[in-house]
C-alpha cells in the first residue's frame, strides 16, 4: 500500500515540473491559488432533499489533486477534436441549437469541435427501443448509441466522440429516462434535447431549450475527460434526478471542476472566462454572463499589499 502511495506522489510531482516544463498557462500551482480566489462566488451544496440525486446515489466527489492523479483522459496531439455526431430528425431551431451548442463547447473545453453528417434512427435495431411503459415516451438505449453505433467509429483524432438526438434517452434496468450518459474512459457520449423543452414556442423557450442542452453537453463531456459528479459545490457537474433539480444547477463549473477542465486541456482561466462570457451575451444568456463577469474581475485583481488592507 506505501509503495502506491509513494509512486502516486511520485507521479503528482512529475506532474508539476513537466506542466512548468512545458510552459502551460494553467499549471497545477496556479490551479490551486485559482480554486482559493473564485470559491467565495460558488455556493457549497447543501444536504439533498428526499429524491434528489445525491439521497439516492452515494458519491465522494473528486477534487482536483485527486482528478490529476488519477490520470484522466484528456486531449492528447494526437487526440485532440470533440466530434458530435446528429442522430435523427431535428427541427430547425433544435439544429440551431445544436450548432451553438459546438461553439459553446469549443470555449468550453479549448477544443476545436466537428459536427458529422446525421445518422437516421434506422440505424437503431428494436432491440435498443422502447415505449416507457407508463408515459407512452418512445425511447432509445444509450448503451447501444455508446457501445455499437459510436465506439466502433470513433475516429482516431477524437478526444471525444459525442452522439446528439431529439429522441428520449434510457439506459436500461429500472431507469425511467436520462439527459444523457458518457463513458470516463472510453471517450464516447450521447446526449438528447427531447426534454429541454420547445425551441420554437418562442425567445425565452428558446433560451431556456438552449442553456438546457449547454448544462447537459459540458457536463457529459466532462465525464468524457474523466470527471466525476461534484459533490462540494452547486456545480454543472452535479447529479441531477430531475428537471426541477437539473435546473437549479449553474450552468458554470464549480472552482475545483474548472480548474479540472482548464489543467486538462491546457486552458488560461481568465481567458477562457472572457470567451465563454462573450458567447453568453452574444446568446442572451444574461445571469451566466454576469456570473462570468463576476469571476474574471475576481481573476484580475491584485490582492492588497499586507498592511494596506482597509
Amino acid at each position: 500500500m506505501r509503495t502506491g502511495i509513494i509512486l502516486i506522489c511520485a507521479w503528482y510531482i512529475s506532474a508539476i515540473f513537466n506542466a512548468e516544463a512545458a510552459g502551460k498557462p494553467f499549471d497545477i500551482r496556479t490551479a490551486r491559488a485559482t480554486i482559493e480566489k473564485l470559491a467565495p462566488l460558488h455556493k457549497r451544496m447543501a444536504s439533498p432533499n428526499p429524491g434528489e440525486w445525491l439521497s439516492m446515489h452515494a458519491e465522494a466527489g473528486q477534487t482536483f489533486e485527486e482528478y490529476v492523479v488519477s490520470r484522466p483522459r484528456r486531449p492528447t496531439a494526437e487526440r485532440n477534436i470533440i466530434y458530435i455526431q446528429p442522430l435523427g430528425d431535428f427541427t430547425r431551431e433544435q439544429s440551431n441549437i445544436v450548432c451553438q451548442t459546438a461553439e459553446y463547447l469549443e470555449h468550453y473545453f479549448n477544443v476545436p469541435v466537428r459536427i458529422c453528417k446525421a445518422r437516421p434512427l434506422s440505424e437503431i435495431p428494436e432491440k435498443a427501443r422502447r415505449t416507457h411503459p407508463f408515459w407512452g415516451d418512445k425511447q432509445i438505449l444509450t448503451t447501444y448509441v455508446l457501445h455499437e453505433m459510436l465506439k466502433p467509429e470513433l475516429p482516431k483524432d477524437a478526444a471525444v466522440f459525442i452522439s446528439f438526438t431529439a429522441e428520449d434517452l434510457w439506459p436500461g434496468k429500472d431507469w425511467n429516462f436520462v439527459f444523457g450518459q458518457a463513458s470516463l474512459r472510453e471517450r464516447v457520449g450521447v446526449w438528447s434535447i427531447y426534454r429541454n423543452g420547445n425551441p420554437a414556442a418562442g425567445s425565452n423557450e428558446y433560451k431556456s431549450c438552449l442553456a438546457r442542452t449547454l448544462k447537459t453537453a459540458v457536463h457529459e463531456t466532462g465525464h468524457m475527460f474523466s470527471m466525476k459528479h461534484c459533490t462540494a459545490y452547486e456545480c454543472c457537474m452535479c447529479g441531477s434526478n430531475s428537471r426541477e433539480e437539473s435546473d437549479r444547477r449553474p450552468l458554470a463549473l464549480c472552482p475545483e471542476c474548472m480548474a479540472k477542465i482548464c489543467w486538462a486541456t491546457n486552458a488560461n482561466a481568465e481567458e477562457r472566462y472572457r470567451s465563454l462570457m462573450a458567447y453568453c451575451e452574444k446568446n442572451g444568456l444574461e445571469k451566466e454572463a454576469v456570473f462570468f463577469k463576476k469571476s474574471i474581475k475576481i481573476l484580475v485583481t491584485e490582492p492588497e499589499p499586507e498592511g494596506k488592507a482597509q
